[in-house]
């Protein structure tokens, strides 16, 4: 009986956070396709062609996978944080809390939103980088597909901590601006941490962006400037921190009960 309760709550919050983001898509979806097109059109079409190759690939083909982790970073991130904010505001996360489900379940549910939109917003931008990039070749569609999914989870429960500390909506912003934008950018997006000199390739190798962005651009390319096998350990092993923080943060009730 406690299982059936637990899939029907799972499956209930999972249908209410996609049906809140694909209610407002021209909000949710379409600005990172606008937002990926600007990207491709000027570092891509513009500069990509003073620069080159690199990692023994042209330009263009090599940002496109980082391109892609940046969205799938920034809307799971926002897609749960901001829910779950919103629901603690209105009080009726507390319905939640209280009801007969675990924290996990109400945890698998945000996050699951945060995936699905994700995994939307990844696919505009793949059919995206279709109109600048004439070959858009899969090396390893495993590791493709789970370092999207552990990414996605991995910024999806970021959010939902965030938005379990914040006390006003201005307070979701913060870890953006501040903290993903920064860590997105010196992550490997744009370029190879090969071109930096050896002191600044070990700073940036304590950078997480840049583990998921080389082993998604390793399953797109077949190149990646960290090992693989490392990349994914350190990304599972930032999911099972984060998780276990989430699921203390609403077992306590932190934040959230008044």
């Amino acid at each position: 009986m406690t299982s059936s309760i637990s899939y029907i709550a799972l499956k209930t919050i999972w249908i209410k956070e996609c049906t809140r983001f694909l209610r407002i898509w021209v909000q949710t979806l379409v600005p990172p396709a606008i937002t990926m097109t600007l990207y491709f059109v000027i570092f891509g079409s513009i500069v990509g062609e003073r620069i080159g190759e690199m990692g023994g690939r042209p330009y263009m083909e090599f940002i496109v996978p980082g391109l892609i982790m940046m969205s799938v970073i920034t809307n799971s991130y926002s897609n749960v944080a901001s829910s779950f904010f919103s629901a603690k505001f209105q009080r009726n996360i507390e319905e939640m809390l209280v009801a007969p489900v675990s924290p996990a379940v109400i945890i698998g549910g945000y996050v699951g939103g945060g995936l699905a939109r994700a995994l939307i917003v990844a696919v505009i931008v793949t059919c995206v980088s279709f109109l600048f990039v004439d070959n858009v070749s899969i090396h390893n569609l495993l590791i493709l597909v789970l370092t999207v999914i552990l990414t996605s989870t991995l910024f999806s429960l970021g959010g939902l901590i965030n938005a379990v500390h914040a006390k006003t909506f201005d307070d979701i912003s913060i870890v953006p601006t501040f903290v993903l934008t920064p860590l997105t950018y010196l992550g490997g997006v744009f370029f190879s941490i090969q071109l930096l000199p050896g002191i600044w390739q070990t700073v940036a190798q304590a950078n997480p962006v840049l583990y998921m962005v080389n082993a998604f651009r390793y399953g797109f390319l077949g190149v990646s400037d960290v090992n693989v096998a490392v990349a994914l350990t350190v990304i599972i092993g930032f999911n099972v921190v984060l998780f276990v923080t989430a699921y203390t943060l609403l077992k306590r009730g932190a934040g959230i009960r008044s």
